[in-house]
């Protein structure tokens, strides 16, 4: 009779004390229940998710991971512009409400595809804060000095189009904040002079990405990233509202098309450290390939903000949004095919 019946490990509840305040989400694990207030996600490899409701015990198939977020709402403070620290913005928001209308809460993507073991609020903060300011930077947001009633309205509707459409949370409150007492302007100056080289170079990208210090790390997150949201992009491209006429429905298919190639090439993009079966990649090479899948990345937010301008566009506005999502595309198309080839090109040996 011995061994007929096991006694399973007792799962271990992970500390829950700060969600809702400092820490956002958390990862948990089998067996554990969803706390109180809370929301649970569960993840498999694929990037499907399915939610659990508060109080429910956690139980995970082989090839999933599981997660607990409470709602908000939360506050962070934003500086839209780095030469000008102290000018901020104070942004309440909460974790959008599930929407039937959709198959996939965009929030739990974003648990699926680049959360880690805590996601906290101020980490979270620093991610909106990115978004933001490469909007800004590229123009498609504007807030100017002195910034008019009418001007305001449109940066308040694009920044929340912005933040539903790439984090999948709602802005409930967002007011100009002076964040002057908190900066020590000599420290910042000291910074800036020890950091910025005599004749700074124009940056050839609107995010410049830096040479990670964990180049596995970095590469796998960046595929994991391309791998489960092109699909999730090339849907919401899919569904655009085109007004009558053939040249822009023929754009629209031909970036689908040009979308679809590139998330095969995704799937099947070859390991860091292999240059062909039984040889190894030189480690030049290796990052390389890494810095490849970080613009890759980049290219895949961009997207993202292409999205939220296109749930705001009127027809005058879709021929240029269409030019813009043909560079989009066209990098991801570059940034995919440079990360397969596993020669070491000039350019690339000087990214």
């Amino acid at each position: 009779m011995i061994g007929l019946f096991k006694r399973h490990p007792k799962a271990t509840q992970p500390d829950t004390a700060a969600l809702g305040t400092a820490t956002l989400a958390l990862r948990m694990g089998a067996g554990c229940t969803v706390p109180k207030g809370c929301t649970g996600v569960l993840a498999d490899h694929g990037g499907h998710t399915r939610r659990v409701a508060e109080g429910s015990r956690i139980v995970l198939a082989e090839t999933e991971n599981a997660f607990c977020f409470h709602p908000g709402p939360y506050g962070v403070d934003l500086v839209p512009f780095a030469a000008a620290p102290e000018l901020g913005l104070r942004l309440a928001f909460a974790v959008d409400g599930p929407d039937p209308r959709v198959a996939q809460q965009r929030f739990d993507l974003f648990l699926a595809s680049e959360a880690g073991d805590t996601l906290g609020v101020p980490e979270f903060g620093a991610s909106i804060e990115s978004a933001l300011r490469q909007e800004l930077a590229l123009g498609h947001l504007a807030l100017p000095p002195c910034t008019t009633l009418d001007e305001w309205n449109a940066f308040r509707g694009g920044l929340n189009q912005l933040l539903y459409t790439r984090f999948g949370i709602s802005v409930d409150d967002c007011v100009p904040v002076d964040l002057g007492d908190r900066i020590d302007y000599a420290q910042l100056l000291l910074a800036r002079a020890v950091s910025v080289p005599e004749a700074p170079a124009a940056p050839s990208q609107p995010v410049p990405v830096a040479a990670p210090f964990d180049a596995h790390g970095s590469d796998a997150r960046a595929l994991r990233r391309l791998f489960l949201e092109l699909p999730c992009v090339m849907h919401g491209l899919r569904m655009a509202v085109l007004p009558p006429g053939q040249a822009l429905f023929q754009q629209h298919v031909a970036l689908l098309q040009r979308l679809d190639h590139v998330s095969l090439s995704v799937n099947t993009m070859p390991a860091l450290e292999l240059a062909a079966p039984g040889e190894m990649l030189a480690a030049e090479r290796q990052l390389a390939r890494t810095r490849h899948s970080l613009r890759a990345s980049a290219a895949l937010d961009e997207a993202w903000a292409l999205l939220a301008r296109l749930g705001l566009a009127t027809d005058n506005d879709l021929a240029a949004l269409f030019d813009d999502a043909d560079r989009i595309v066209a990098n991801l198309e570059h940034e995919c095919a440079a990360r397969r080839v596993a020669i070491v090109s000039s350019e690339s040996a000087t990214a």
